[in-house]
This record gives C-alpha cells, sequence and structure tokens, in this order.
C-alpha cells in the first residue's frame, strides 16, 4: 500500500493547534477515536481534589486517600463498608455525572462524519451527550453493571436501582447486609464491571457486539484515509488505547496519528514522521475548533449570498 499523504503535516507547520485538528478532519475519510481520563478531566470529572473530599470526607479522615484511584483499589473491612464506598462512587462517576461540554462539541464535530469511538472510561458521558452507542465501545467495563467476582457467567447486571438504595440506607460508613450483592449463580460477591490488575473482567454478550462493531469500523475502512485522534489517553493502561493506535498507525500507511494531551509522551521513530502532538486543554481545544467551524460556515454563507 502507498502512503498517503496528509496537508496538515505538509502545510501545518505554522497552523494553531485547532487549525490543525480541523484541516485533518476536513482531509480524514474516517476516524477513529481513543478517549482516555484526560477526556473526562477537562471537563472536570477528576478523581482527586473537591470532587473526590467533598464526597466522601468520613472516608478520606479514616483512611487518608489521596485520589479516588488508590481508593477504588483499597481493601475494605467488610462488604459493608466497600459497598458505601462504591454506591457514593457510583453515583458521582455514573448516575449523577453532569453533562460534559466537551463531549457535547466532538459529538457536533464529528456530525456527518465516518467515525467510531473506543474509550477506557467507564462513566456515562457519552451516553448522555447522546453520541450513537453503536458507535462506541467501553473497553474497560461500565460502572452501571455489576459482575460476579469470580466470573462464573458471562452477564453483567445494572446496579442502579441498587446503588441509589445504598447510598439512602448506608450509616456510618457501611451498607446494611440485605443490600449486599451476591452472585445469583455461585454465591460469590459481586463487584463493579471493571478490568482488574491481571485486565479480567465480565465481558457479555453486549460488549463482544461493541467489539465486533468496532473491528468492522476498522476493517470497512482498511483502504482509507484514517485519522486515529487519541483525546487525553495517558500510561495509566497504554495497552487499552495508545499502544494499539501507534501498532495500526506503523500498520498503515494511510493513517495519521494525532495525540491530543498536555504531557509530553514518547512517540515511536516509526511512526513520527506521520504523528502530530497537540498540548493543548481538550475542552479549549474542541471549542476553538468549533469556532473555527463556524466562522467558516459564515464566510461560505456571506460568499455565496
Amino acid at each position: 500500500m502507498c502512503e498517503t499523504s496528509w496537508q496538515v503535516l505538509s502545510k501545518g507547520k505554522d497552523l494553531t493547534a485547532s487549525s490543525k485538528l480541523n484541516m485533518a478532519l476536513d482531509e480524514a475519510d474516517a476516524v477513529l477515536i481513543g478517549a482516555g481520563a484526560g477526556m473526562a478531566a477537562a471537563d472536570g470529572f477528576t478523581y482527586a481534589g473537591p470532587r473526590f473530599t467533598e464526597s466522601f470526607p468520613d472516608f478520606i479522615e479514616k483512611y487518608r486517600w489521596l485520589d479516588m484511584f488508590q481508593a477504588s483499589v483499597f481493601e475494605f473491612e467488610s462488604l459493608n463498608e466497600e459497598w458505601a464506598f462504591f454506591s457514593r462512587f457510583v453515583d458521582l462517576n455514573y448516575m449523577s455525572q453532569p453533562l460534559g461540554e466537551s463531549y457535547v462539541r466532538l459529538k457536533e464535530l464529528l456530525e456527518g462524519r465516518n467515525y467510531h469511538i473506543i474509550t477506557s472510561n467507564a462513566d456515562n458521558a457519552f451516553e448522555i451527550a447522546g453520541f450513537d452507542q453503536d458507535k462506541v465501545f467501553d473497553v474497560q467495563g461500565k460502572y452501571n453493571l455489576l459482575q460476579c467476582s469470580r466470573g462464573c457467567s458471562l452477564e453483567r447486571f445494572n446496579n442502579e436501582e441498587l446503588m441509589k438504595n445504598m447510598i439512602e440506607q448506608q450509616q456510618n460508613m457501611k451498607v446494611p447486609d440485605e443490600l449486599i450483592p451476591y452472585c445469583p449463580e455461585c454465591g460469590a460477591s459481586m463487584e463493579l464491571n471493571r478490568r482488574n490488575h491481571t485486565d479480567w473482567m465480565v465481558e457479555d454478550d453486549k460488549f463482544f457486539k461493541d467489539q465486533k462493531l468496532f473491528h468492522n469500523f476498522l476493517d470497512h475502512n482498511i483502504n482509507k484515509k484514517l485519522l486515529i485522534l487519541e483525546l487525553g489517553c495517558g500510561y495509566m493502561a497504554p495497552q487499552v488505547i495508545k499502544h494499539p493506535f501507534q501498532q495500526m498507525t506503523e500498520n498503515r500507511n494511510n493513517a495519521l496519528y494525532m495525540t491530543v494531551n498536555l504531557k509530553d509522551y514518547r512517540i515511536p521513530p516509526a511512526i513520527r514522521e506521520r504523528s502530530v502532538w497537540l498540548q493543548e486543554d481538550i475542552k479549549e481545544l474542541l471549542l476553538n475548533v468549533q469556532k473555527e467551524q463556524q466562522f467558516t460556515k459564515k464566510k461560505t454563507y456571506e460568499t455565496e449570498y
């Protein structure tokens, strides 16, 4: 396959970050997006700071946690205490998480384009922003789902009503015994549907359907000019998005790798000539891209009429 030229690489040297992204979007036949923790953080959905301290003051006082990452892998004294924490965690990061401006802008920028999204975030951000869920692959699980801790069955269970009850009925950082969830098949304790330190989680029919749609997108666009766009993907779990995206860029001569991140992560030498690093705040970048597109549309309208 002959290498495809991208104007953003040859003519974009002196352009602003928003103009580079605009140009790449216009050049691309297909857009593959990877959304990581940085995408959520751009809208204030962080695991540290006031959002954390205001939601878990009692747990912080007892355990001196630094953030929700530390808390989410903590070995609790009991399941009662564990679910007191996780019910609030699910409410904060899924059920009550507000609409993110960056997600709304991203959806508008992708309107009418051939795109697909893979995200390592397990929140509800893409859902409440109105994205077509057949175009979003939640590869790391979903916070509103439960799974058997032993993985005895490939089934995931909605937990939202249970989480609400836990929040309402917990006292002294403990939920009542009768609210603790156990697997209906084997009796093991249930847990949130998310990958653990061994990269395991329960994957059901819905997961495999989404995975197939993701791979179908890649297959159908194998000969097209593909923009591989990373939004806030770091090295918390590089094997999920960052490394596969970089490998895909190396294997596809028609691909452009564009990463948006405030941190300067290493880009492999093999793809540096087909890579663009935008050291920008995602929220501001998407706003500026949107403004540029609106300005262009206005000028086009004035020229025509």
